[in-house]
């Protein structure tokens, strides 16, 4: 044994390599570092050519600095975009892509702030954080309302940012605040039906930019007051694009594309990014994932070589990013999987589920009256062709939007034999990032958790033999796709040795409906009582929508075992629940049962929690 133990110090050492700060590293001058943030918007600012909006402090901090035309935020809400600036990884490599979720980062991995304060900086967030990542350690000097680079020791070096909620979704329905700006002038896009509620919802969201603004030239000014504007660098971006429906939760360009103005004073030109000029604009593709590489950079650090993102300004500048990406898991209460990629022109968007609607009932989305007229529209036949993409399933496996061309991306090209180049060159570009970060979303929540056991997503992803990615990816491409030539391989899948490969097998044969469900009815019959609970709950769904009076018997009683929340884990709880609204009429036979049943999960602060009682709600209510 004590040959090895030689090797073992090497390997401890290398992976503590990234948190090594040199005293002179300590003692070096480093600029000043202010992020300015706000919620649920997109590039709609005077700065980008938005003639209806308002926002002339940041218009003014474009003029001194430049702006990024093509900024992602990688994910389209929340929790998942700032766990991707946060730790510099793509949420679907960590496990924790899934709204209000909770994964743990391995030892060697910190998030990107712990390195900030090794250098020496005083880090202040006011306020928000809605991380899905664990923070081990001490990871802000100060997350609080009282959040401030004011409380630094004299002469320290800050990193400070500063959050306005004044755009969230949740302020386009505040009944409290009136409308300022015309509704008749407001653009909208195509997807959106042209009611007086959408105008509505439209232009508020344009009165609440214009209060992020005000926001943002208060911060602005009092950096100035201070003296500390010509000796910090600012950078301004939101969190993810708006707050409407149909742009928040799709990682469409629409729901991914974000402001992003950055200004690097005279004094630290040498870290500006390529290209920088004053009042300038960058086409370069940035996303979120390469924030904290960016933010060591202009420290002087070279990011660690895990992170997945690369420094797009600093002293450690990285490769050029020829493509973006963004993802979908579980919003809330509702389960979905799409990954999509841009090269800044086209936009590829592959669905994993596409048997279920772009607009999934998730409660907190439908409080806004844009999504109640919407849905109300469609379902009275009322929309078209283009107005009732969102609601309408199946979908297509795939879409291919140009954005030149239709930047409202409604004109699926996907079929179209003159982009079939372009379809192939981004469906690639998307497999290939899934093998190489080791894409864990490709497994259902609870399947995920249970395999990693005492280790991390990450680790457990990283290991081939724990998860055989590519098999994966091949058997999820290959049920996702709807093609005729796929029941012979869902037939071998559903026979695989990989719990995985039966999910995605089971899962495409309930995509295919009644005629594939019926040609394996057998082995549906079977699965009902496999090792994962992830497999028993798609075999009960398929058995349920297209099986005889038995199966569908059969099949409830395993929803309803696997359903309750104090008897599983959340996620089973979640995904038998969805199963079972999805049941419909179907699941009468299980509605006494769930009046029973308590609207908490175990653990009960689990942040997906109150996605059980929406369930439940909505289940008992259609079922009445």
């Amino acid at each position: 044994m004590s040959r090895f133990l030689p090797l073992i110090f090497a390997c401890m050492l290398l992976l503590a390599l990234p948190t090594v700060v040199s005293a002179q590293d300590k003692g070096a001058k480093r600029p000043n570092i202010v992020w300015i943030t706000s919620e649920d918007h997109g590039p709609h600012l005077g700065c980008y050519g938005d003639t209806f909006a308002r926002t002339p402090n940041l218009d003014k901090l474009a003029k001194k600095g430049m702006i990024f035309t093509r900024a992602w935020s990688n994910a389209p809400v929340c929790a998942p975009a700032r766990t991707t600036i946060i730790s510099g990884l793509y949420p679907p490599s960590t496990g924790s892509e899934h709204m209000r979720s909770m994964a743990r980062l391995p030892g060697n991995m910190k998030m990107f702030v712990h390195y900030l304060r090794q250098l020496g900086y005083y880090c202040s967030n006011r306020i928000k954080e809605d991380y899905n990542l664990e923070k081990t350690g001490a990871v802000w000097d100060d997350s609080s309302k009282s959040g401030h680079w004011k409380n630094r020791k004299p002469g320290q070096p800050f990193f400070a940012v500063f959050n306005s909620v004044k755009s969230h979704e949740s302020q386009i329905r505040n009944p409290k605040v009136k409308v300022v700006s015309d509704p008749s002038k407001v653009r909208v896009p195509a997807y959106h039906p042209d009611t007086p509620e959408v105008r509505h919802d439209w232009t508020r969201y344009y009165d609440m930019i214009a209060l992020v603004d005000a926001d943002a030239g208060e911060i602005l000014r009092e950096l100035e007051a201070a003296g500390l504007l010509e000796d910090t660098i600012v950078f301004y971006f939101a969190d993810h694009g708006s707050g409407m429906p149909r742009n928040k939760r799709t990682p469409l360009n629409s729901g991914l594309h974000v402001p992003m103005i950055v200004h690097f004073p005279e004094a630290w030109k040498h870290l500006r990014p390529p290209g920088y000029m004053a009042g300038g604009r960058s086409d370069q593709l940035v996303g979120f994932v390469d924030l904290a590489p960016t933010v060591l950079s202009i420290a002087g650090m070279q990011p660690p070589d895990w992170m997945q993102g690369r420094a797009f300004a600093g002293a450690h500048l990285g490769k050029a990013n020829e493509f973006l990406h963004g993802f979908r898991g579980r919003m809330d209460e509702r389960y979905d999987l799409q990954r999509s990629v841009t090269d800044g022109r086209y936009v590829y968007l592959r669905n994993y589920m596409p048997h279920l609607p772009a607009g999934q009932h998730v409660d907190y989305m439908f409080q806004t009256k844009t999504t109640q007229v919407w849905k109300t529209l469609f379902d009275q036949g009322k929309l078209n062709a283009e107005q009732s993409l969102f609601w309408r399933a199946p979908r297509e496996a795939e879409e291919l939007y140009d954005l030149t061309t239709d930047p409202d991306e409604v004109k699926n090209l996907a079929r179209s034999p003159a982009h079939r180049a372009i379809l192939e060159k981004l469906r690639k570009a998307q497999q290939e990032h899934a093998v190489r970060i080791r894409d864990v979303g490709l497994l259902p929540e609870d399947e995920m958790h249970r395999r990693s056991g005492k280790r991390t997503p990450y680790e457990m992803g990283h290991d081939d033999k724990a998860y055989p990615i590519v098999g994966i990816l091949a058997a999820a491409e290959r049920a996702s796709s709807l093609g005729a030539e796929d029941p012979a391989a869902l037939h071998g899948g559903l026979r695989g040795d990989d719990s995985a490969i039966r999910y995605w097998s089971a899962l495409g044969v309930l995509m295919r409906g009644k005629v594939a469900v019926q040609a394996e009815t057998d082995r549906l019959r079977l699965l009902l009582k496999d090792e994962s609970p992830s497999v028993r709950i798609v075999a009960a769904e398929a058995l349920g929508h297209f099986g005889n009076r038995p199966d569908l018997d059969a099949g409830l009683k395993v929803l309803l075992d696997l359903g309750h929340p104090q008897k599983n884990s959340i996620y089973n709880s979640l995904a038998a629940l969805n199963a079972l609204d999805r049941l419909g009429e179907k699941a009468r036979p299980a509605l006494e049962s769930l009046r029973s049943w308590p609207t908490d999960g175990t653990p009960a602060n689990h942040r997906a929690n109150p996605g059980i009682g929406r369930l439940l709600a909505k289940i008992k209510k259609q079922l009445q």
